[in-house]
C-alpha cells in the first residue's frame, strides 16, 4: 500500500483528459449552472448540531484500495434512503471508479432517492471535476490538501463557490492545516486515516483541535466505529462526523447509523 495517494493522482489525470476530450468544460458548466437545486450541504450539518444532534456526513461506498469490497450488496438508492430515515445530515459518495469502485450514477441514483445534500467525494485535481460535480447534483465538493498546492487550493475554492457549492477541506497533519485554515470555507475535515499509507487513528484529529480557530466546522473522518469513539469526539466538542465504513458493512447502513450515535 505504498503512497497510494500518489498512484490515484495519476490515474486521475489521464481521467480528467479523457473526460475533457468527451466533453468540454464549457458544456459542462452549460449545464452546471442551469441546475437550480443545491440543498445546502452545510447548512445542514449545522441544523442538526443546533439541535443537540450530531451532523452526521454518511457514506455510499462500495470498496477501497486497502480493504477491497466492503459491501458486496451495493444498491445506493437503498442506502441512501435508509441514511435520510436513520438521522443522517448529508450524504458522501464516492465517484471515484477504479480504486472505490464508484460511480457517477451512484451519485445521482442517492441523491434522487432521498432530500439529503450530497458530497461528491473523489480526488478533485482539475476544475473540470468541481464544475462536473455540480453537473451531476453534487452540493459539495471535498479537496484533499496532500493533493493539491495552496493556489490550487484558493482557485478550486472559488470555482465552488461561483457555483455556490460548499467546500469540505480535508487535513492529515498540523502542516495540512496550515494550509487549509487559508481558505474561506468553515468545514474542516481531519482525516484519520493516512492516505499515503491508510493507516488509521483517532489522535489525529484530538491532536488538531486546539490549532483550529472558531468559524471552523470541524468534521472527524475515518475510524469512528463504536459509542465510545463518538463520546470521545464530542467531549472534545467535535460534533461532525464523515462515517463510511462503518455503516458499509452492516445488514442496514441507516439502522447501524442511529444505534453508533443512540
Amino acid at each position: 500500500m505504498n503512497d497510494i495517494l500518489a498512484k490515484i493522482l495519476e490515474t486521475k489525470k489521464a481521467e480528467v483528459a479523457t473526460a475533457r476530450q468527451m466533453r468540454s468544460e464549457s458544456d459542462v458548466l452549460r449545464e452546471a449552472k442551469s441546475r437550480k437545486d443545491l440543498r445546502g450541504f452545510a447548512r445542514a450539518i449545522e441544523e442538526k448540531i443546533a439541535r443537540a444532534k450530531p451532523g452526521v456526513i454518511a457514506e455510499i461506498k462500495k470498496a477501497s484500495p486497502s480493504k477491497g469490497v466492503i459491501r458486496e450488496h451495493f444498491n445506493p438508492v437503498d442506502i441512501a434512503t435508509s441514511y435520510a430515515a436513520h438521522g443522517a445530515a448529508c450524504l458522501s459518495v464516492l465517484t471515484d471508479v477504479q480504486f472505490f469502485q464508484g460511480s457517477y450514477d451512484y451519485l445521482r441514483q442517492a441523491r434522487a432517492a432521498c432530500p439529503l445534500p450530497v458530497l461528491r467525494k473523489d480526488f478533485i485535481i482539475d476544475p473540470y471535476q468541481i464544475v462536473h460535480a455540480r453537473a451531476l447534483g453534487a452540493d459539495c465538493v471535498l479537496l484533499i490538501v496532500a493533493a493539491l498546492t495552496a493556489g490550487q487550493l484558493k482557485e478550486f475554492e472559488d470555482v465552488a463557490t461561483e457555483l455556490d457549492m460548499d467546500v469540505l477541506v480535508e487535513v492529515h497533519d498540523r502542516k495540512e492545516l496550515d494550509v487549509a485554515l487559508q481558505l474561506k470555507t468553515p468545514l474542516l475535515g481531519i482525516n484519520n486515516r493516512n492516505l499515503r499509507t491508510f493507516d488509521t487513528s483517532l489522535k489525529n484529529t484530538l491532536d488538531l483541535l486546539d490549532d483550529i480557530p472558531e468559524g471552523k466546522r470541524v468534521i472527524t473522518e475515518s475510524g469512528i466505529s463504536t459509542p465510545q469513539d463518538v463520546a470521545t469526539m464530542r467531549e472534545h466538542g467535535v460534533h461532525a462526523f464523515l462515517i463510511g465504513e462503518t455503516f458499509m458493512r452492516a445488514p442496514d447502513p441507516g439502522v447501524a447509523l442511529q444505534e453508533l450515535f443512540a
